[in-house]
């Protein structure tokens, strides 16, 4: 199975998946933690930003038209992780800028 990542570069980002904006946040903090910030552009961050709200719509829409609760179940916990992460990006964005 291809991970987030993989498929992301697979299809030159043409859309990268959850897990693969997630990291991206992830990586930035880690930059940050390092003390590496001016290496982390905040357009970058922007555009990740975008995405992953982009993503939470999706996320929230796609919950509305299922039916099934199991299914229903999963996009939840999806949905919060893609929350968390657009909350990190926001706290990102405004430390570096």
């Amino acid at each position: 199975m291809e991970t987030g990542y993989a498929i992301a570069e697979c299809n030159r980002g043409a859309r990268m998946g959850l897990k693969t904006l997630a990291n991206k946040v992830v990586e930035y903090d880690a930059r940050l933690a390092r003390g590496k910030a001016d290496e982390i552009k905040p357009e970058h961050v922007r555009k990740v930003l975008g995405k992953l709200e982009k993503k939470t719509a999706d996320l929230k829409a796609e919950i509305a038209s299922t039916e099934k609760e199991d299914k229903k179940a999963r996009l939840k916990r999806k949905l919060a992780i893609a929350l968390e992460h657009v909350e990190r990006a926001e706290w990102l964005l405004d430390k570096i800028t």
